[in-house]
C-alpha cells in the first residue's frame, strides 16, 4: 500500500507491527473499526492498516471519540468497567449475526476473556453468551412475526450456527417452537382483525 494513501509513515506502521516500545513517546494509534486507541507495544492483533489513525497525544484520540485501549493504558488511561461493557453490549447489538466467541470479543476490546467475561456479567447480570443468545432470539422472534423466511433461513440469519441448535435453544427459552410460534402469532393476528372488522 502506498504510505502516502494510509497517511502515515512506513516507520510508525513497523512500530505497530513489531510492538516496538521505543515508540510509546512519539504517537498512539486507533483502530477506527473498533473505536479503540493503543500505544505502538500494544500486544493486541494487528489492525489493518487503512483502519489506522495516528494521533499524537491521548487528548487528541479521546476528542475524536476514541477509548483507550484496556489492556495497553496509553498515557495512563483507564476506561470505566460499565463503560467498558456498555461498548462491548453495542458493539454486539450491531455484530449479533456473526459468528462470536469469547475470545473474539476480548480481542476486539482489547481484554482477556476473563475479565470480559467476569466484568459483563457483574455489569450486565448476564454472561456475553446469554447477552448475545438473548439478542439473537429476539431478532428471530421478529423475523418469525415479518418475514416469511423458512424456520431454517431465520436461525442462520440471526447468527445460529446450525438450524437443530436455534430450534432447541428457541424451545426451551421460549416454551414454544419457532414453527408454533409463528403459526400462533399468525392466528393472533387473525383474530385481532376479525375483531377489528366486525
Amino acid at each position: 500500500m502506498n504510505p502516502k494513501k494510509a497517511g502515515f509513515p512506513n516507520e510508525y506502521w513497523k512500530a505497530i507491527i513489531d510492538c516496538d516500545a521505543a515508540y510509546d513517546d512519539h504517537f498512539l494509534y486507533g483502530v477506527i473499526t473498533t473505536g479503540i486507541f493503543c500505544r505502538p507495544s500494544c500486544k493486541s492483533r494487528v489492525p489493518n492498516r487503512e483502519n489506522v489513525k495516528i494521533f499524537k497525544n491521548a487528548m487528541m484520540a479521546l476528542e475524536e471519540d476514541f477509548r483507550p485501549c484496556k489492556r495497553c493504558k496509553p498515557e495512563g488511561l483507564n476506561l470505566p468497567i460499565e463503560e467498558w461493557v456498555e461498548q462491548i453490549a453495542e458493539w454486539i447489538d450491531t455484530h449479533y449475526s456473526e459468528p462470536l466467541t469469547l475470545n473474539k470479543l476480548a480481542d476486539i476490546s482489547h481484554g482477556s476473556p476473563y475479565h470480559l467475561q467476569r466484568s459483563f456479567k457483574r455489569v450486565k447480570g448476564i454472561s456475553p453468551t446469554e447477552y448475545i443468545q438473548r439478542l439473537r432470539l429476539e431478532k428471530a422472534t421478529w423475523l418469525l412475526e415479518k418475514s416469511e423466511q423458512p424456520i431454517t433461513e431465520v436461525g442462520l440469519a440471526v447468527g445460529f450456527s446450525s438450524t437443530p441448535y436455534f430450534m432447541t435453544l428457541f424451545k426451551r427459552k421460549m416454551g414454544i417452537t419457532p414453527s408454533g410460534y409463528r403459526k400462533a402469532y399468525l392466528k393472533t393476528q387473525v383474530l385481532e382483525r376479525e375483531e377489528n372488522e366486525e
